[in-house]
């Protein structure tokens, strides 16, 4: 077995707050990645595509010479500067401009859609809408508990921009720990006078599934502007469809079907 592999998997593992997060994040038992990290034993081809795919390194780089592997990584993470940001910035500010206002949909919302990584599983979760200086951004908080004793065992958190581009509202949104996937969401906008409900379709590559993209279709319900934040955080999480956290209707509105003589997956307009 390869001795840095053992030691770059720690160091990995290092910007986790517990070991017991990752392997719920990765989906390998405990007790089989204490062996990883201990050097004794090396990961299955399965197993080990898993965990480089969720600290998107590649199975050589995890092979490197520690000092290496961290040099590598340092280099990855390194601040870029504003010259370097230059290019990127000009094509953002370009969409920004084109963007008009979404100042009726800033507030907190309930988020809604069938689970990339627990088959048949609802995800609800928490999303805010904010301003500044004129731009839009978005935060995403995904708690995922234990059935039985309902704490919380993975928290996920996503960070994004909005737009209003087209008719249509745009989230681009990425994972904030390790900053290894980007995802997109297309709404339609709120028809009515007073916003309840919006609906869309969105992106997404979990970790619990190989990183397999995929799409869903995502419902927002809306809260208001003030609300108590721990609150709604303890009333979000991974809920069959027929519980009484899911409101009536929901799991059959987010539901993902390719209907007759449809050879897209899209959502059509409320």
């Amino acid at each position: 077995m390869n001795s840095s592999f053992a030691d770059n998997l720690n160091f990995l593992c290092g910007f986790y707050p517990s070991i017991a997060e990752v392997c719920r994040r990765v989906g390998i038992n405990r007790q089989q990645f204490n062996k990883y990290l201990s050097g004794h034993f090396r990961p299955s081809r399965g197993n080990m595509r898993r965990i480089c795919d969720f600290f998107g390194v590649t199975e050589a780089e995890i092979l490197f010479d520690t000092v290496e592997f961290q040099q590598l990584l340092q280099v990855r993470k390194r601040p870029a500067t504003l010259a370097e940001l230059d290019g990127p910035l000009k094509h953002l500010n370009s969409i920004f401009r084109s963007s008009l206002s979404l100042d009726r949909y800033i507030g907190y919302y309930y988020r809604y859609f069938y689970s990339f990584s627990y088959p048949g599983m609802i995800v609800k979760s928490l999303l805010s809408f904010t301003s500044q200086d004129r731009y839009y951004y978005t935060k995403n908080v995904e708690l995922i508990r234990d059935p039985s004793s309902k704490r919380v065992i993975t928290k996920n958190k996503y960070l994004g921009v909005a737009f209003y581009l087209g008719g249509r509202i745009h989230l681009t949104e990425y994972e904030s720990q390790q900053c290894n996937s980007i995802s997109q969401t297309i709404f339609y906008p709120a028809y009515q006078s007073s916003i309840r409900t919006i609906t869309g379709i969105q992106t997404g590559a979990p970790h619990r599934n190989g990183r397999r993209p995929a799409a869903s279709k995502v419902m927002l319900e809306y809260l208001g502007t003030e609300i108590d934040p721990r609150k709604a955080l303890r009333r979000i999480g991974l809920f069959e469809p027929t519980d009484p956290g899911i409101p009536a209707g929901v799991a059959d509105h987010v539901q993902n079907q390719i209907i007759p003589g449809q050879f897209v997956f899209e959502v059509r307009e409320p």
